[in-house]
């Protein structure tokens, strides 16, 4: 998906999984016998989480590891991994990299992985649940909305990026949309933007009730929640639910806002 060249001489009997939403979606595939390792937070399936092997972060990878798991396929992407980390092992591994931008980017990939590892069927029959589910958008009305992803200091998402475009597919429309990537943001930003909502990601930095709060001072007119970020950034078999998390969240704002 980035245009580099891979080549694999034989079917691939041993994958290490440097993604954790792609690394469910090897599971979910039926692909659990070929995972010989992946990331501390490749946290999906759990029970699979608890058992498997962990070769380190998707910033930082234990290649000495790697080297003893002997894998015929590693599984990167763009975004999640670093270009050191791809290049490195791209010298003594076949690497194939996502890059993750939008719903068809997600879609694109799905049925990559589907083809490489000889299960088409159970990808297709995923992707048609998967556009089945995001026919089905309800939006009551379309608002600005803040999503914040970090504290301290606090960070946010510009247009560019896949959870942008679910809050687009949501309904919801980024206020940042034409920032760039991941801006940083002062209070004094933060309080001039007035979006109408502000969502507080579960991840990658662990926003809860307290930090509602610490907003609505900033923002005594926002409405303020916390938002499940999986179903925002994960971009494999859980956008099967994506859209009818996004609709039960468009249907509590709108009753929150005319109650």
């Amino acid at each position: 998906m980035t245009g580099r060249q891979l080549e694999i001489s034989k079917p691939v009997q041993r994958i290490v999984s440097l993604v954790p939403s792609q690394t469910e979606l090897l599971y979910y595939l039926g692909l659990d016998d070929k995972i010989v390792g992946q990331t501390v937070f490749c946290i999906h399936p759990a029970d699979k989480h608890k058992t498997s092997t962990k070769v380190g972060g998707t910033k930082k990878v234990r290649i000495e590891q790697i080297r003893t798991l002997k894998p015929d396929l590693i599984i990167c992407n763009k975004e999640e991994n670093t270009p050191e980390i791809v290049e490195n092992l791209s010298r003594e591994f076949p690497v194939w990299v996502s890059d993750i931008q939008t719903t068809d980017d997600a879609f694109k990939m799905i049925k990559s992985i589907g083809s490489m590892m000889d299960v088409e069927a159970k990808a297709n029959e995923l992707l048609e649940s998967i556009k089945k589910s995001f026919s089905q958008v309800k939006i009551y009305k379309k608002l600005t909305c803040l999503y914040l992803i970090w504290r301290k200091p606090y960070m946010s998402i510009g247009g560019d990026t896949f959870i942008s475009h679910m809050m687009e597919k949501g309904g919801f429309i980024n206020i940042l949309r034409d920032s760039e990537r991941y801006p940083e943001l002062d209070e004094e930003t933060i309080m001039a933007l007035r979006p109408e909502l502000v969502f507080l990601s579960s991840e990658p930095y662990p926003f809860g009730e307290k930090h509602i709060r610490e907003i609505k001072e900033m923002l005594p007119y926002s409405k303020v929640i916390t938002v499940d970020g999986e179903m925002f950034s994960w971009y494999g078999n859980r956008l099967v639910n994506s859209q009818p998390y996004l609709n039960e969240l468009q249907r509590r704002i709108h009753k929150g806002i005319n109650s």
